[in-house]
């Protein structure tokens, strides 16, 4: 951001004559001078007002060469658009290791980045396959005849998804329910038991991606060592972000994510943390660092599909926090601090200028909204030279 202070600007001369009326040749204005008041902060926000100039009272119609400003910009009709690109890392989220508590040998593993469903096998044991079941519930007892439980309906619910009948999703384990888990269990290849083991399941919220094998075939199972790590099975990207740009990252709001062939994806936000570390490295000053960091997840098959060639990433990551379409806009630079207050810019027609005041509106890209009577598209305006 630019400091307000000591910026070089143009001052026009106090006393001007009123808007409209000619006014005999002012002295040669002065070329620098500091900006004052509360007028320009706005602009020190939007990291531009260095660019703008600054008048001590309002001007009015002048023909003296030597008050011209010395470059000239037109108004122009178009779409603004408040964002910014940032370097982000896809990749598919945490790894979470997942053990066996079936003892015996390794038989069968998937391949890394195959993505297990609901009832397919996540590894064998014995040549016994693991279906992987969905819930948030951990296998904690085996399920019988007789038991009653949140567990009992996790299971059933899983059984209904899996297109198995004869029982009603609820939480008592019936014969009905034992029935439908030994069909399960028939189609599955293992012994028809109509019991449900802790160590004959892994429960998971939802559907995983293989994200890595900690076993190898023959190895032993059951020891409490993980066989395998699993991530989510969306693609998704993690942005670090100056907390300045927190209006880009509301969570739910759009991205556009650019893949490393050049793939555009669309992407949501869907978390955007505070984080707090600080710097002890060698020669550090011991002084913490704030940073937003931010995970959007892709949305689209295209581009999920096209993300899928990557296990993990250098991407860039497009946030828009606001658009403002058909509009008129100048130069930043082009703004007038009013003595009035409020904003104007200077209009230039032939060897005439006007100070016209203006409204402004979004602020992007050293581009600024405005509208005001009098200043339509094309409309020639005064700016700062080189």
């Amino acid at each position: 951001m630019t400091e307000i202070d000591d910026v070089p600007v143009r001052v026009e001369p106090a006393g001007s004559a009123e808007p409209g009326k000619t006014t005999e040749p002012p002295a040669r204005p002065r070329r620098a001078a500091k900006i004052a008041g509360v007028g320009l902060a706005a602009l020190a926000v939007a990291g531009t007002a260095a660019a703008a100039y600054a008048y001590a009272d309002r001007a009015g119609t002048s023909d003296t060469p030597d008050t011209l400003p010395p470059a000239k910009a037109e108004v122009t009709r178009g779409t603004l658009t408040d964002e910014v690109t940032e370097g982000g890392t896809l990749g598919y989220g945490a790894l979470v290791p997942i053990a066996s508590r079936k003892p015996g040998t390794v038989t069968a593993l998937p391949e890394e980045g195959e993505v297990v469903r609901r009832g397919e096998p996540l590894f064998e044991v014995d040549a016994t396959p693991v279906p992987l079941v969905y819930g948030t519930v951990p296998a904690w007892r085996d399920l019988a005849s007789g038991a009653e439980g949140t567990d009992v309906k996790q299971l059933e619910k899983n059984l209904w998804e899996l297109g198995y009948r004869g029982f009603d999703i609820d939480h008592d384990y019936t014969d009905a329910t034992a029935a439908a888990v030994a069909e399960w269990q028939e189609d599955l290849g293992v012994e028809e038991t109509g019991t449900v083991r802790t160590n004959d399941v892994v429960v998971q919220p939802t559907a995983v991606r293989i994200g890595s094998l900690t076993a190898s075939l023959g190895d032993q199972a059951g020891n409490g060592g993980p066989v395998l790590s699993v991530t989510d099975t969306v693609p998704s990207v993690t942005v670090t972000l100056d907390p300045a740009d927190r209006r880009m990252a509301e969570v739910g709001a759009a991205v556009e994510v650019t893949l490393p062939d050049g793939t555009a994806a669309a992407g949501k936000i869907t978390d955007a943390t505070t984080k707090v570390s600080e710097d002890s490295g060698s020669g550090g000053d011991g002084e913490a660092t704030t940073t937003l960091e931010v995970v959007a997840v892709l949305t689209e098959k295209k581009g999920r599909e096209a993300a899928a060639a990557y296990d993990a990433a250098a991407v860039d990551v497009t946030f828009t926090a606001g658009e403002r379409k058909d509009v008129l806009t100048v130069p930043v630079a082009a703004l007038v601090a009013l003595a009035e207050g409020g904003f104007g810019v200077e209009v230039v027609d032939g060897s005439t200028t006007e100070y016209v005041p203006v409204e402004t509106g979004l602020f992007s890209g050293g581009r600024v909204e405005i509208s005001g009577e009098g200043v339509t598209e094309g409309t020639v305006v005064g700016v700062p030279g080189e």
